[in-house]
């Protein structure tokens, strides 16, 4: 019994010790890694720090069908430069060539009934100026003339008719024209394709929430940069910033103040997801700068400090008003 209890003694003290080490060992605190890069700070004494997106100068262009329908064929690919007015992609115009075919088949009939009528014209015309001719009204009667006359004025309606005939199937052919015209969607502008998100065979859909192509001017690039709207009294029109890659501050390189946008609007996470969270609201600020010696691409996110506003007071620096003093009564 003595041995028994002795060893439990051993075994209370033997567990206590055990759960004593590791609890020494889980508040030990493990040293910070050394990051892999130098973060970025900013250049002047005071600033304002802001998150951005490098994009293409002008915005980017998304690409939508003018109508819903099949893709027949693409032309373009990522990365090609292309003109303004350039083709993008094709959309089934099959039944509009059929419709075409018909509206083209209607205009020769009614131009041949013109030129019957022109024809027509010419011959009456000519035969009431020999019955007007002849003096001799015993030889001519008047109901003769009369008769000419009438039918050359019927002759001139018809033809009339016949023209405006013929010039509603030259619009009605025009539309289809116009409307084919439509469905070989074209570049609006001069740029570089940075997306494309359709294959030849697929369905398009207007109002997609992906585009279908995205178009950029990559020779120019910008930065939007999201100021929060408690610091927006604290930049100045042009003033100086700079910029770096996300958590890079090697690669720092100039901005140059373009304007700000000066409707406040709510900040997005910059996922690129279509439900992206809702922070708070931010003052959107455009800078230009020159292309830095590393790569750098479009949709890019990277950290901008802002040279601060001397003249302005910071939020914290105001303080609380103080309650206005009731006036003394006379």
């Amino acid at each position: 019994m003595i041995i028994l209890k002795r060893l439990s003694i051993w075994m209370a003290l033997l567990g206590l010790g055990f759960t004593t080490w590791v609890l020494m060992g889980a508040a030990k605190k493990e040293p910070m890694p050394t990051p892999v890069a130098e973060p970025p700070r900013s250049p002047y004494t005071e600033s304002v720090a802001a998150s951005g997106i490098i994009e293409a100068v002008n915005e980017n262009v998304r690409i939508a069908p003018p109508v819903a329908g099949l893709i027949t064929k693409v032309f373009v690919a990522v990365g090609e430069q292309i003109t303004e007015q350039a083709p993008l992609f094709q959309l089934d115009d099959r039944d509009l060539r059929a419709q075409l075919l018909t509206r083209e088949a209607a205009i020769p009939p009614i131009q041949a009934q013109i030129q019957e009528q022109q024809y027509r014209i010419g011959d009456l015309n000519t035969q009431l100026k020999r019955l007007k001719s002849v003096q001799d009204h015993r030889a001519v009667s008047d109901d003769e003339v009369q008769r000419t006359w009438y039918a050359l004025e019927m002759a001139k309606r018809s033809l009339v008719r016949f023209q405006a005939n013929l010039q509603e199937a030259i619009v009605r052919r025009d539309e289809l024209h116009i409307l084919l015209d439509r469905l070989l969607v074209r570049a609006p502008r001069a740029g570089t394709i940075l997306q494309v998100n359709i294959r030849a065979g697929e369905y398009a859909m207007p109002g997609a929430a992906e585009p279908l192509l995205l178009l950029g001017d990559m020779q120019q690039l910008q930065v939007r940069a999201d100021v929060d709207e408690v610091n927006a009294p604290l930049v100045a029109p042009r003033a100086a910033a700079v910029a770096s890659l996300k958590s890079r501050g090697d690669t720092q390189f100039a901005l140059s103040f373009v304007r700000i946008e000066p409707y406040v609007v709510p900040k997005k996470s910059l996922t690129g997801d279509n439900s992206e969270r809702v922070d708070t609201r931010v003052l959107q600020i455009i800078y230009r700068f020159e292309r830095p010696p590393f790569p750098v691409y479009a949709g890019q996110q990277v950290d901008v400090f802002i040279q601060r506003d001397q003249t302005a007071a910071s939020p914290a620096d105001a303080g609380p008003s103080a309650p206005r003093q009731p006036e003394a009564g006379p």
